[in-house]
């Protein structure tokens, strides 16, 4: 994936550290790509070009002229501006973080150990089940495992105590429970109830970039 950017700043040394800088967070998943970068105000051609290519607009110390602010409004052109390089390098960072594919992790609630199988009418096969460790809930993911073998995955449908329908069993109790669209459920089965949690994910610019910020603020150390 590529995040484009028009750059447009107040000085060509502005233009070039920052330029070098941005190219500096480009990850091997994510890259960050300066299409144009010029000195003064933002035009109306910045704007445009901005949206042919599907990029956003950076301003450093400038600002837009009045015809293009109401053109990106219209386009639908996304124009920040800074007076602070890094906190537009912190802007960008952040934005390509978000065209990241998302990761997850696994959590497990609960684990249930289907003890007898019922045929209840208007209903169909449900498993009579005692919950063994956290809790299970009704629409949760499962996982259903039989011989230590993953059978099938997918989620819970009813989930009963008794005759009542309830949201949720926690460990040492009893429940009644089917599974959406699986049926091939037996004695002696483990079910696991989990959640898919999405982990936000950070690209961590290089030292050159670093080095880029520190130089275009002034601090030769």
């Amino acid at each position: 994936k590529e995040l484009r950017v028009v750059l447009k700043a107040d000085v060509h040394g502005s233009v070039e550290a920052l330029t070098e800088a941005m190219n500096r967070l480009s990850s091997e998943e994510v890259k960050l790509r300066v299409i144009h970068g010029s000195v003064g105000g933002i035009t109306e051609s910045d704007v445009l070009l901005a949206a042919a290519s599907n990029a956003i607009v950076i301003g450093f110390n400038v600002r837009p002229e009045i015809k293009a602010a109401n053109l990106a409004a219209q386009e639908g052109v996304d124009v920040r501006l800074y007076t602070v390089i890094y906190e537009a390098i912190a802007d960008l960072k952040a934005a390509m973080e978000g065209l990241l594919e998302p990761t997850y992790k696994e959590q497990i609630h609960g684990r249930v150990e289907v003890r007898e199988m019922f045929n209840i009418s208007g209903i169909g096969p449900v498993a009579g089940c005692y919950v063994t460790d956290g809790k299970i809930q009704r629409g949760s993911l499962i996982r259903l495992v039989r011989d230590q073998v993953v059978v099938h995955e997918g989620k819970l449908g009813s989930l009963r105590r008794f005759k009542d329908d309830v949201r949720e069993v926690t460990a040492g109790y009893e429940c009644g429970l089917a599974i959406e669209g699986f049926q091939d459920v037996k004695k002696g089965d483990a079910i696991e109830a989990y959640e898919r949690i999405p982990v936000i994910r950070r690209i961590t610019p290089s030292a050159g970039g670093r080095e880029a910020s520190r130089i275009f603020a002034g601090d030769k150390r």
